[in-house]
Order: C-alpha cells, then sequence, then structure tokens
C-alpha cells in the first residue's frame, strides 16, 4: 500500500477553470440562473488571480440536448437534467485529465450530478480515490421514488452514490459512482423522513448543527481530513449558498435558518487549504432575484478564495495530522 505521506496530495498546477452551469431547472423558484454572472460581478476571478493563480473562466456551459428520458417516480425536469449532467462531465473530466482545478458556478445544486461524475472519472483513472465534502443545509439524498417534490436538485448525492432510479441520466456514458462512505455532509439540517432512513442505511456521514453547535467546526472537519489523507485520497467540496445561515447570505432560495457562521465557513475553507487536497468544488444555488444588493455572492466569493488560499495572515500550510 501506497504511503500516503510519499505522494504529493493534488500534483497539479496553479490553474483554475470556472465553469458557468445556469441551470436552475432543478429547483422550484427561478432565478439560480444569474447565479454564475453574479458570483463573477462579486469578482471571483479576481480574487483569485490575486492570490497567484492563472484563472481561465471558461464561460457558461450549454446542456447537451436529451430527449424523451423517463425517470420512474418524481423527476421534474429529468431530460434537461440529464443534458447538463452530460454536459458537466464530460467538461469536468477534461478539465481534470489537461491538470486544472474545475470550480463550478451554479446554477442549482443538480449540476452536481454531472460535476462529481467527471471528477470521479478522472479519480479513478488515477487511482485516486474520490471523498465529496457536502456543505449543505439539505441532505440532498433523495431519488424519484423517494423526494416529496420531485426537484432534482435534492437528488444529486443519491445520483452519484449510484441509488436506484437513475438509469439512462448518463446514456452510455462511463459513470463511476462515489461510495457513500466518502461522502461527508456538514452544516445539514433539513432532512426529508426517507432521506434520513436512507442515509443511516447507506452508512453517509452527516454532521448536522447539532454536532456543530456541540464540538465546533473545527474537529469534525480535522477527523474527515485525517481519513482522507490515510486514504491518500482527493476531495471534491459541494457548497451551496444556505449551508450558510440566511443572516449571512440570504440569496437562497431554500433557506433554513440556523445556518454555518461567516467564520465558521471560513475556517472550513481554510482548513481544507490547509489539507492540500481539494481537486475541484461546485459553488452553487446562489440566487440573486433573493440577495440583499449582492451580500451573498460576495460573501460565496470570499469563501472561494479562503479555499484556494487567502488568509488573514500569511502563514505556511499546516499539515493535517
Amino acid at each position: 500500500m501506497t504511503d500516503p505521506d510519499s505522494v504529493p496530495a493534488v500534483t497539479r498546477d496553479r490553474r483554475l477553470a470556472l465553469l458557468g452551469a445556469p441551470v436552475e431547472s432543478g429547483a422550484s423558484r427561478r432565478g439560480c440562473a444569474m447565479g454564475p454572472a453574479a458570483l463573477r460581478t462579486a469578482e471571483i476571478v479576481e480574487r483569485l488571480q490575486r492570490l497567484g493563480y492563472a484563472v481561465d473562466d471558461h464561460g457558461d456551459v450549454n446542456p447537451i440536448p436529451v430527449a424523451g428520458l423517463e425517470l420512474p417516480g418524481k423527476a421534474r425536469g429529468a431530460p434537461e437534467i440529464a443534458g447538463w449532467a452530460r454536459s458537466l462531465a464530460t467538461r469536468t473530466y477534461a478539465l481534470m485529465q489537461d491538470g486544472a482545478t474545475p470550480i463550478l458556478l451554479g446554477g442549482d445544486h443538480s449540476l452536481a450530478m454531472g460535476s462529481v461524475a467527471g471528477v470521479a472519472r478522472h479519480c479513478a483513472e488515477a487511482g485516486r480515490e474520490l471523498f465529496v465534502l457536502w456543505l449543505d443545509a439539505h441532505a440532498d439524498f433523495n431519488t424519484p421514488a423517494t423526494s416529496p417534490s420531485g426537484n432534482m436538485h435534492g437528488m444529486p448525492v443519491a445520483c452519484f452514490c449510484g441509488e436506484d432510479g437513475f438509469d439512462g441520466l448518463f446514456g452510455d456514458d462511463f459513470q463511476v459512482r462515489v461510495s457513500p462512505s466518502n461522502v461527508a455532509m456538514v452544516g445539514v439540517r433539513s432532512i426529508d423522513e426517507d432521506e434520513r432512513t436512507l442515509l443511516r442505511r447507506r452508512g453517509v456521514e452527516v454532521v448536522d448543527m447539532r454536532a456543530i453547535d456541540e464540538w465546533g467546526v473545527a474537529a469534525p472537519m480535522r477527523e474527515f481530513l485525517r481519513r482522507v489523507k490515510s486514504r491518500n485520497g482527493l476531495i471534491h467540496v459541494s457548497l451551496d449558498v444556505d449551508f450558510l445561515d440566511p443572516g449571512v447570505a440570504p440569496g437562497a432560495g431554500t433557506a433554513v435558518p440556523g445556518g454555518a457562521t461567516y467564520r465558521e465557513a471560513h475556517l472550513i475553507m481554510e482548513l481544507l487549504y490547509d489539507s492540500g487536497r481539494v481537486a475541484s468544488a461546485d459553488i452553487v444555488e446562489l440566487n440573486p432575484f433573493l440577495d440583499d444588493r449582492g451580500r451573498s455572492a460576495v460573501v460565496l466569493a470570499e469563501m472561494t478564495a479562503s479555499l484556494f488560499g487567502q488568509t488573514i495572515l500569511a502563514r505556511p500550510a499546516r499539515p493535517v495530522s
């Protein structure tokens, strides 16, 4: 077995590749399609460039046309979501193969069906284990058979973990599954009953707000990062704006009170950067129509900068012990 300390965590160059994914058909409320533009207006590119990265903004992705797809149960907009998933999987895979770090700008959280599929394929071919850190008020582990609403932004984790009900979503394309035991959900505070049953059955790690209230964010994050390091894994970070408390970031279509504070969120980002194991990221569910003069867009842009090394004081990266 390879000693994880002898292998570079992320052997990638300092190129970040931004992809806009203005999908909103997975949500019940319109407005997420404006998210990528709002993040660009909040100077997400310039913030990352100031950290010394070469940032390539690849513009907005277009979905691949898919017709006639029907999933069993409730799955609103399945053909369009499939089109986004196939396009994003292809693009993120190609960027990873080229050595860049893809950052997806959403758009609703259904886009993670595609982004994670592309990253997982690259990791499988590279012989690296992929872990997913899900920063969200919701578990998003519904399937078409369990979803009360049929909104597919509540299904991406179940999809990339290989739950039943998503056959045909990717057509005949190669899709690698992520083990549910490799998913860590942090900040969750709204779970449907059938979701709760599935999460327990599959062994997904859920750090809810009760745990954060008791232990803070540093302890569970360090434990997660130790586990990733012990298996020489890489991390895909998927950040939903509703992970944050609505008082910090009001621009969320599915806001839930009692979320993470500004400093808790930044500490998570800083610990992830220190780990050296972040390979890709999603920034999702920003709805500028519901925001307060761009406040949420600025907070998300700042958090992305923290994820890639911005700190209050310059300091060397601290290894995860």
